[in-house]
């Protein structure tokens, strides 16, 4: 199956510190993959580097055919994207926030009501439009971000903890949709969870990170076996241990990523 996402030899190193050291990787065009590792592993870095924000050391990455580093905008093109903390703009609507984003995505004009409609329907919000962002709950938010993230059509959808803080029912609700978009139209999602039964119930496959370097990948029952253990989790701190980790990245990190997608300093 064609990979569309393959990462080779990947180094990120901040002065002496290897924050991601010489990992290869790849995705398979239309499946559902997670990148899972402790706080401070390399995870939020990497994802960095596959989305544009952050020039590797060395290494090759390529993201639907293209390079991050020598094609920004052909790669920005070809992903949505959805961070951990809320990035959306409270006091603009629930339109006004996907209107925003088809401007500076460079929708046509007369494209942008369809598509908008078309977006908040498939994550049930047309009705609450006209509403502000602020006064939604946390699930709707989580919902109109993937609605933004998916409104420039693009070929693979990162997630950075998705369903971080949501209730069960709003956390199933959401890979629903996610499940819908990977079987139906062929989009490629790669994610971050804290949550392992999430990842072993909707993971093609998954590759665990820690301390800069993939330690396994594999499909979640792979890793069970391989682990002897019963659960994704246990096999998660069979192989990662349990010590406590630093967090990697900060909110103000991620609204500032989003910053640098669009093309602001």
């Amino acid at each position: 199956m064609k990979e569309i996402i393959k990462v080779s030899d990947l180094v990120k190193n901040f002065g002496k510190f290897c924050a991601v050291d010489h990992i290869s990787f790849g995705v398979a065009a239309g499946s559902i993959f997670g990148f899972l590792g402790p706080n401070g592993a390399g995870k939020t870095t990497t994802i960095k580097m596959l989305t544009t924000t952050l020039k590797p050391t060395s290494g090759a990455i390529g993201v639907n055919g293209y390079d991050p580093v020598r094609q920004q905008h052909q790669v920005r093109r070809s992903f949505g994207i959805v961070f951990q903390d809320p990035s959306l703009d409270g006091e603009l609507t629930a339109f006004e926030n996907l209107e925003l984003h088809a401007v500076l995505y460079g929708i046509p004009s007369k494209e942008r009501k369809n598509r908008i409609e078309k977006f908040l329907n498939f994550v049930d919000l047309w009705d609450r439009r006209k509403d502000f962002a602020k006064n939604f709950s946390g699930g709707m938010k989580r919902r109109l971000e993937i609605a933004r993230a998916l409104l420039h059509v693009p070929t693979i959808l990162f997630l950075d903890e998705p369903t971080l803080g949501l209730d069960p029912q709003t956390r199933n609700h959401i890979w629903k949709y996610i499940r819908f978009l990977s079987n139906e139209h062929h989009i490629t999602v790669f994610f971050t969870t804290h949550y392992m039964e999430e990842a072993d119930r909707v993971a093609d496959e998954v590759a665990v990170i820690d301390r800069g370097k993939i330690i396994a990948q594999g499909t979640p029952s792979a890793l069970k076996e391989k682990t002897q253990t019963q659960s994704l989790e246990d096999a998660f701190i069979a192989l990662t241990g349990r010590e406590i980790r630093d967090e990697e990245v900060t909110g103000v990190d991620r609204m500032r990523n989003m910053a640098k997608l669009w093309g602001r300093k």
